[in-house]
């Protein structure tokens, strides 16, 4: 598992009077690689980036072996970030099947973890997640990162692109939610989509 990449900005402010702040994992599943994060969500539509990271395994060990190794990090990080519901990644849709067989297996262990602590698990496919966050559901990867960035109030964009998926699906979970004011999500999202959409005769400029 990798060092977590953690906020050390100490910041006060993100906590508003009269609404309860929730944490949200963010899970992007595989068997080599599972990138996760964790964001601080406050009503009405206020974020905050906690940690980010990847457990990744050696493709020397057996599949067995691999996907104990997926379990045991992930209970460390749960024990260690206490979230509140955990956002994972649906199969939607695969061309090829010996990628989709270990992504399944690794999802698997995933909500078993989560099933043993009594954690409250969502899905979302990559287009509901790329509508939440850039505002159109076949927006480019970095656009969603810059995007993710944008909204968490990042310099930079979280690296690696494993993360940066997890702490999408972190983000996507709290705007789809029924906690999250109608309004103040479409504008957001609105502002964000308008900023960050590529266009297509030049490319996307660096923020």
């Amino acid at each position: 598992m990798t060092e977590p990449t953690f906020n050390n900005s100490g910041s006060d402010n993100f906590y508003c009077s009269g609404s309860r702040p929730f944490t949200i994992m963010g899970i992007d599943p595989g068997t080599a690689t599972v990138g996760y994060g964790i964001v601080q969500f406050t009503p009405r539509d206020q974020f905050e980036y906690i940690a980010s990271g990847t457990i990744q395994t050696p493709s020397t060990m057996s599949a067995g072996k691999r996907l104990g190794m997926i379990r045991a990090d992930l209970m460390e990080l749960i024990t260690l970030f206490k979230p509140d519901i955990l956002s994972v990644e649906a199969i939607f849709f695969f061309k090829n099947a010996k990628t989709v067989v270990p992504v399944a297996q690794a999802r698997g262990i995933i909500l078993e973890v989560a099933a043993s602590f009594d954690l409250a698990t969502f899905e979302y496919t990559p287009m509901q997640v790329k509508l939440q966050i850039a505002g159109f559901g076949r927006a480019e990867k970095p656009v969603v990162q810059q995007a993710v960035a944008r909204l968490l109030n990042l310099k930079e964009i979280i690296r690696p692109d494993d993360a940066s998926d997890a702490l999408a699906l972190a983000v996507c979970h709290a705007r789809m939610s029924h906690v999250v004011d109608t309004s103040m999500k479409t504008a957001t999202v609105i502002k964000v989509a308008e900023t960050m959409r590529p266009k297509r005769h030049r490319a996307l400029k660096k923020t």
